[in-house]
């Protein structure tokens, strides 16, 4: 099975993501699409796996494996969590819906060590920006306080909500250059100090509820099974108990 057919057929959840997902759009803006989709049980079974995610098939699309997609989850990646929030959902089957009613299940206080993990790793790059060229790229330093200030207000409330809402147009006031970057850098770190100040009294768990994602996971992995592909006699005799002759 060819990766786009895993696409095309098998997307259990597909949404928009980056600055229309953020409320940050503007008239140049990409529709950057993100999904996943269920490989077939089936495919398990073979010596070639199917694929862990997906590049494409359109453009700016790309998916992850059921998963592979809830490992990164419950590992707190911020890419990952923010797909779970995005408030521009384009398509959900069945089992998509599942998948969003467990996103309470993949939040945890894990989320300030990985977003101020890769918060740490972006700042360091504005800051190797403006000490070569004098200035950062202001788009990833708005994009920056965005993730920073998502951050902060997960660890108050224990709600992921991705729109910036009112910060809209401060934040594309830094992505035109307006704002001197001495001003973002403290904002920037104030964020992070409050960030900082909000994980020790949390309402978020301290782990995430990794048996009842893994139960979600095998459950719907035991129904794809049960659900073989018509032309593979192999699998149908498995399934139905013949076993294989």
């Amino acid at each position: 099975m060819l990766p786009e057919t895993l696409v095309r057929d098998h997307t259990i959840y597909a949404c928009v993501m980056g600055s229309r997902a953020f409320g940050l759009a503007t008239d140049g803006s990409d529709t950057d699409r993100r999904g996943v989709f269920l490989a077939p049980t089936p495919l398990f079974w073979r010596f070639d796996k199917p694929p862990t995610h997906v590049e494409g098939p359109g453009e700016e699309q790309f998916g992850w494996e059921l998963e592979r997609f809830c490992e990164l989850a419950l590992r707190a990646n911020p890419n990952i969590l923010e797909c779970l929030h995005s408030p521009l959902v384009e398509y959900a089957d069945g089992t998509g819906r599942e998948l969003l009613a467990l996103r309470g299940a993949f939040l945890s206080r894990r989320a300030h060590d990985t977003f101020a993990r890769y918060a740490l790793g972006q700042r360091r790059k504005l800051e190797a920006d403006v000490r070569v060229h004098g200035a950062p790229r202001w788009k990833h330093a708005m994009h920056l306080l965005r993730l920073l200030t998502s951050s902060r207000d997960l660890l108050r409330t224990g709600v992921l909500t991705i729109d910036v809402g009112e910060l809209r147009e401060p934040l594309l006031a830094v992505k035109r250059g307006e704002v001197p970057w001495p001003e973002v850098e403290s904002w920037m770190c104030r964020l992070a100090d409050e960030a900082e100040e909000a994980a020790h009294r949390s309402p978020l768990p301290e782990e995430p509820d990794r048996r009842r994602v893994e139960d979600f996971l095998v459950r719907v992995r035991r129904a794809s099974a049960l659900q073989p592909d018509p032309y593979d006699e192999v699998v149908q005799g498995v399934v139905d108990g013949r076993g294989v002759g």
